[in-house]
């Protein structure tokens, strides 16, 4: 996998460094980051910045480029024993996808399980989510009806977000909880909406449409770990 930019190469140097396989530098860093480069990586050089463009796709590399080890997904397994889950129904916007993380991960959340599509971009979700993604376990579920049975008949309660649900601060919540959020475009199928136990909405001051789904999903997880 490639990553990119400063702050994120700096907080995989600093949380994950055995993770970097080569550095590319398009231009010298400060003497104390290059000799710490150097104690964690040994495959570390200069390139001039077309080849650092060509490496980073076009991307703001901002000079600091890596190929770093493959991230492995979870499986459900790994997982069924949380006790707050976030399923992500046929979301594959990779921005929104990034923001949903990070948000998850400072609300509580256990785990992402990504549900409805067969695969997922994981180096771009690490650009997204500013290296969340590597706190936070990620499962690839592609049949989601399979995946509410599941869920229900190890004791979670499912919870949906819907514009017309019930106002999210109206609901008492207890552990083993599972909310699912659908795409901007669908939001969730009526056929996987029927299989949750209730639906949930954010009460809005002012009307309307809705929300991006990583707005949401923030509010949705602060109200439930936060009350």
């Amino acid at each position: 996998m490639i990553i990119y930019g400063k702050q994120l190469f700096l907080y995989i140097l600093q949380n994950y460094p055995s993770s970097l396989l080569e550095v590319r530098l398009s231009k010298k860093c400060d003497p104390k980051l290059f000799n710490k480069l150097k104690r964690v990586c040994d495959n570390v050089s200069l390139v001039d910045n077309k080849k650092a463009q060509a490496l980073s796709h076009g991307g703001n590399h901002q000079g600091f480029i890596a190929h770093i080890a493959d991230l492995d997904l979870k499986e459900f397994k790994e997982v069924k024993n949380s006790n707050f889950l976030l399923i992500l129904q046929g979301i594959t916007d990779v921005g929104n996808i990034g923001a949903i993380i990070r948000s998850a991960y400072a609300f509580g959340v256990d785990a992402i399980i990504i549900s409805g599509i067969k695969s997922i971009n994981l180096e771009a979700i690490i650009r997204t989510s500013s290296g969340a993604v590597f706190e936070m376990p990620i499962v690839l579920e592609p049949n989601t009806l399979d995946l509410t049975n599941e869920l229900r008949q190890i004791g979670f309660k499912l919870y949906g977000a819907d514009m017309n649900g019930k106002n999210i601060k109206d609901i008492k919540f207890t552990s083993k909880i599972a909310l699912m959020m659908g795409s901007e475009g669908e939001g969730i199928p009526n056929k996987i909406k029927s299989k949750l136990d209730e639906i949930v909405s954010i009460k809005m001051a002012r009307e309307f449409d809705s929300l991006n789904v990583s707005a949401a999903t923030a509010i949705l997880c602060d109200r439930i770990f936060n009350g």
